[in-house]
C-alpha cells in the first residue's frame, strides 16, 4: 500500500527561503540584462553577484536579516534589498532593484512558485489515474446496483464507476497543465506598467530565463483575474475529489458496504465504540475541498483593486495559495493511498442488486414492448403495474417476490414474448455488452 500525504517538496516551494531565494534570482538577472544593455559595468555586476552567491549558500541568514530588517523598515522587499546590499558591501548595490518596484519582483517570483507547485501536483494527478486505471480492469464486470436519487436503478459494474472516475481526474490533470501556463506571467515593467525605467528587452529576457512569459500589458502587478482562475481550478479540481469521497462514503455505509477505505492495523474508529469503522478519510476529503472552494472565492475578491494597485490582495494571497497548494497536494496523496488499498466487496454488491428483486430490468421491458407494437403509455402501465405487484409480495413478508415471475405469471404480458425471450431480456449480460467498448474509449 502506498504511504505518502503531503511532500516536503511542496511545502518547500513557499517558504521564506525559496521565495527570497527567486527574488534574489531576478534581481540578478535584471542586473545582468542591464550589464548586455550597456547601463550596468560588468565589474559591478561582478561584485554583486558575489555578494548574492552567499546568500545562495546561507538562504537562512538571508531570511533572518530581511526579517530583522522589516521590523523597522515594515517592507519585506526593502528589507530584502537592504540585506543583500549589506553583504555587497560596496558602491555597485547600487544597480540592485534598479528600475524595479517591488510588485515586480514579488509578482514575478509569485509566477515561478504556482508554476513549481504545479510541477510537482500534475505528476500526483497522473499517478492517481493510473491507480484507478488499475482497480477499474480489476473490476470491469463485477456487478453492482446504479443508484439515481440514492435508488436503485439499473446494474452498472464498479469497474464503469471507477473508469468514470479515472475520466474525470483527465479533466483535472487538464486543467493543471491549463493553469500552470495561465499563472506563468511575470512582469518587471515598473510602478504603473509603463516601462519608463526598464526596457521590455529587459522584462522579456528576465521572463524568458525563468521560464515564464511577460504580461502584455499591466499595471504595478499583474492581474488579478489570472490567479483567481488558478484557485478556481484547484477548487474545481477539490470538487472532484469531494464528489468521489462522498461516492466511496456512501458505499460504505453498513447497509451498503461494497467498498470501505483502508483500515490499518492498530487504528481505533471511535472512542466509544469498539466496532466502528468510520469512512474519516473520506470525510477529511469532503471537508478540505470547502477549503479550497473558501480559497477560491478569498482570490476571486482580489480581482477588484484600486487603480493600478493596492494592496488589499497581498495579505491574502500569502495564505491561500500556499494552503491551497500544500493542501491539494496532501488530498492528492491522501486519495492515492485510499484508492490503492480500497476494499471492495463483490458479494455484497450481489446482494444488493437482489434487494430491487430484478426490477431494474423495468426499462428494458418496457422497451421491448414499445418495439412489438405498444404505445409508450400502454407499454409503462402494464410493467410499472407488475413492478408493484412485486413490491407488494415483497412487503407481505414473502420470500417468493421477483419481478421476472411476475411478468411471466401476467398473460397481458406473455402474450409479447416468445419463450426465454423475457429471461434473455432480463439478464446482466443485456446490460453489459457495451462496458468493455466504454473501456477501450478511455482507453483503458
Amino acid at each position: 500500500m502506498i504511504q505518502r500525504y503531503s511532500r516536503p517538496a511542496m511545502r518547500a516551494i513557499w517558504t521564506d527561503e525559496n521565495k527570497l531565494r527567486i527574488w534574489l534570482q531576478i534581481e540578478l538577472l535584471v542586473t545582468e540584462a542591464l550589464v548586455n544593455e550597456g547601463i550596468v559595468p560588468q565589474a559591478d555586476f561582478e561584485r554583486i553577484k558575489s555578494g548574492a552567491d552567499y546568500f545562495h549558500s546561507h538562504p537562512t541568514e538571508l531570511v533572518e536579516r530581511q526579517k530583522e530588517l522589516e521590523k523597522t523598515l515594515n517592507h519585506d522587499v526593502v528589507g530584502f534589498t537592504t540585506a543583500v546590499a549589506e553583504r555587497i558591501n560596496h558602491p555597485a548595490s547600487r544597480w540592485l532593484h534598479f528600475g524595479l518596484t517591488s510588485s515586480d519582483i514579488v509578482d514575478t517570483a509569485f509566477a515561478v512558485q504556482l508554476v513549481q507547485s504545479t510541477d510537482l501536483l500534475i505528476p500526483e494527478v497522473k499517478e492517481l489515474r493510473k491507480v484507478i486505471a488499475r482497480r477499474a480492469k480489476e473490476h470491469i464486470l463485477t456487478p453492482c446496483i446504479g443508484r439515481s436519487h440514492g435508488i436503485h436503478a439499473e446494474p452498472t459494474t464498479f469497474g464503469l464507476k471507477l473508469a468514470l472516475m479515472y475520466d474525470e481526474f483527465g479533466r483535472a490533470h487538464e486543467r493543471l497543465e491549463r493553469v500552470r501556463d495561465v499563472a506563468a506571467v511575470g512582469k518587471l515593467s515598473g510602478a504603473v506598467g509603463t516601462s519608463a525605467h526598464l526596457s521590455p528587452g529587459v522584462e522579456a529576457a528576465v521572463c524568458r530565463h525563468l521560464g515564464l512569459r511577460p504580461a502584455p500589458i499591466a499595471t504595478q502587478i499583474v492581474q488579478r483575474d489570472i490567479h483567481a482562475e488558478f484557485m478556481n481550478a484547484l477548487a474545481l479540481v477539490g470538487a472532484s475529489i469531494e464528489r468521489w469521497a462522498v461516492e466511496f462514503r456512501h458505499l460504505q455505509r453498513t447497509e451498503v458496504l461494497e467498498a470501505e477505505e483502508p483500515f490499518t492495523q492498530g487504528q481505533k474508529g471511535s472512542s466509544a465504540m469498539p466496532h466502528k469503522r468510520n469512512p474519516v478519510t473520506w470525510e477529511r476529503l469532503t471537508g478540505l475541498a470547502r477549503v479550497l472552494r473558501g480559497n477560491a472565492i478569498a482570490a476571486l475578491e482580489n480581482v477588484a483593486l484600486w487603480h493600478e494597485r493596492d494592496i488589499s490582495h497581498s495579505s491574502v494571497e500569502r495564505i491561500i495559495f500556499p494552503d491551497s497548494c500544500t493542501l491539494l497536494d496532501y488530498m492528492f496523496n491522501l486519495l492515492i493511498r485510499l484508492m490503492d488499498g480500497l476494499a471492495v466487496y463483490p458479494e455484497n454488491m450481489k446482494k444488493n442488486l437482489g434487494l430491487s428483486l430484478g426490477m431494474w430490468n423495468s426499462q428494458t421491458v418496457l422497451l421491448a414492448l414499445i418495439r412489438k407494437g405498444l404505445t409508450r403509455e400502454e407499454a409503462y402501465e402494464l410493467v410499472q403495474r407488475n413492478a408493484m405487484k412485486t413490491w407488494e409480495v415483497k412487503h407481505a413478508g414473502r420470500d417468493d417476490a421477483d419481478f421476472l415471475k411476475q411478468l411471466q405469471s401476467d398473460p397481458e404480458v406473455g402474450k409479447h414474448f416468445k419463450n426465454g425471450e423475457l429471461e434473455k431480456l432480463c439478464s446482466l449480460d443485456f446490460h453489459f455488452k457495451e462496458v468493455k467498448n466504454r473501456f477501450r474509449k478511455l482507453g483503458l
